[in-house]
């Protein structure tokens, strides 16, 4: 989830070229279409060899496995860089020039931009696939399905938002962990009295803002099957710019460049003391801030009002299978096996800390233990509840990459005082529906 700007521009660049040169025929179809045929998710005649390509560390050792218990249909994986920091890019030049692999890693946020070029296969027409439904988190089969009757992609893992904050600096200064955000607001204030700061907003990692927007209730995009609706400026949107807005106002939050040096040491040394992040945070934390080791507490999100239970989402990823791809059958096949069967969820949570987006992943053993960089506490049990109180109704769009960096440039601007978070998506809302409507890309005003 760690987008450098540069990548972001160069994909939407790319997006941009593939639509307006002509190569995505599905570029107005927001729906999915008349429901999938079997009979394009046929078995393959003899040996299959599929190719692999995804960024998330020890996945080659997972196929290693498959393929020692299926000889007939082979893994081959090419690692690369993560989706925005070059992948992605790769994958639009191999769709234009036919030669895209069988499989590819696409985050959520990212699957409609491959969808609007008609870039994915539609797995509704494997039976398997669609029998899987009801192993999944019902929000994660949401982020494939697109709002439509077509199977984009198999969910791979979530990310659902909790809070990580020092529990030693908390009890040491007499500060109550806040419940509501009102009271988080509150906290700030003592904390900042200490010469600290409650945490850190990121002008960069515009996701996250959205999965506050998503804990809210907020929906940044949707479509009826015809057009597509960018809502960038509604009330749960305004309410959460509106709220951090204020905080920065009043120097209450730090705004170090995320996965910065900057940004480590001031978790490191204690300068920031808080920060609302999905469950894959638990390493950023422990790898950017080593020096605070077992002084970490995790809690629920704060709420907009007490006794509310609703959770965030930052991040997750999808394995979906490209158009155009020989063996849709076994690629499925493989897809599946890779997200739903205890041993390679095992495999990738303990190479890669993979949160999965099956009910019966959030039960794995090492899902069940105490964590020693944050006091031998649970912290799995506190995302588990999260991951049940996600939204499932939210929708990505198909332009992402540009509107995460149009917001940024105009967040970056509103936090040294330029402007505010609220024109910055006024701004990037404008943009996007210019963007869409650049590519031809049916729009509801």
């Amino acid at each position: 989830m760690q987008h450098t700007k540069k990548a972001v521009v160069a994909g939407v660049a790319l997006l941009t070229a593939f639509a307006l040169a002509g190569c995505a025929g599905g570029s107005g179809d927001t729906s999915g279409g008349a429901a999938a045929d079997p009979a394009a998710c046929a078995p393959s005649d003899g040996k299959v060899t599929l190719d692999f390509t995804s960024w998330i560390p020890g996945i080659e050792d997972a196929a290693k496995t498959w393929n020692a218990e299926n000889p007939d249909i082979q893994v081959k994986v090419q690692t690369g860089p993560n989706g925005n920091s070059g992948t992605y890019a790769s994958f639009f030049s191999q769709l234009e020039a036919g030669n895209a692999p069988d499989l590819g890693q696409i985050e959520y946020d990212a699957l409609s931009s491959f969808r609007v070029q008609d870039g994915l296969e539609d797995l509704s027409a494997c039976k398997d696939v669609v029998a899987a439904k009801d192993k999944f988190i019902p929000w994660t089969w949401n982020q494939v399905t697109l709002g439509s009757d077509g199977v984009y992609g198999i969910p791979q893992d979530s990310g659902p938002m909790a809070l990580f904050y020092r529990s030693d600096l908390f009890k040491e200064n007499n500060i109550a962990v806040p419940t509501t955000w009102a009271e988080y607001k509150e906290a700030a204030k003592a904390v900042r009295k200490t010469g600290g700061y409650i945490t850190n907003f990121s002008t960069a990692d515009i996701n996250q803002f959205a999965g506050l927007v998503w804990q809210t209730g907020g929906d940044w995009f949707s479509n009826d099957g015809k057009a597509w609706k960018v809502n960038l400026t509604g009330d749960e949107s305004k309410t959460v710019a509106d709220y951090w807005q204020d905080l920065i106002d009043e120097d209450l939050v730090s705004t170090y460049p995320a996965w910065t040096e900057e940004w480590n040491n001031a978790y490191n040394s204690g300068k920031v003391w808080s920060w609302n992040s999905a469950v894959w945070g638990a390493n950023s934390i422990s790898s950017g801030a080593p020096d605070t080791s077992g002084k970490w507490s995790v809690a629920p999100s704060p709420q907009w009002a007490a006794g509310d239970k609703a959770s965030g989402n930052w991040g997750g990823s999808s394995v979906a299978v490209f158009k155009g791809t020989k063996h849709p059958y076994e690629a499925a096949k493989f897809a599946l096996w890779l997200n739903t069967s205890p041993e390679a969820l095992t495999a990738l949570n303990k190479s890669a800390n993979i949160y999965p987006a099956t009910t019966e992943g959030l039960k794995l053993e090492s899902l069940q233990q105490g964590v020693d960089f944050y006091g031998g506490q649970k912290i799995y049990d506190v995302f588990a509840e999260a991951a049940a109180q996600v939204n499932p109704d939210f929708v990505w769009g198909p332009t992402m990459t540009q509107t995460y960096a149009d917001v940024s440039d105009g967040f970056q601007k509103a936090a040294s005082g330029q402007g505010t978070l609220l024109e910055a998506l006024q701004s990037a809302q404008t943009k996007t529906v210019d963007a869409l409507k650049a590519q031809s890309i049916p729009v509801s005003e």
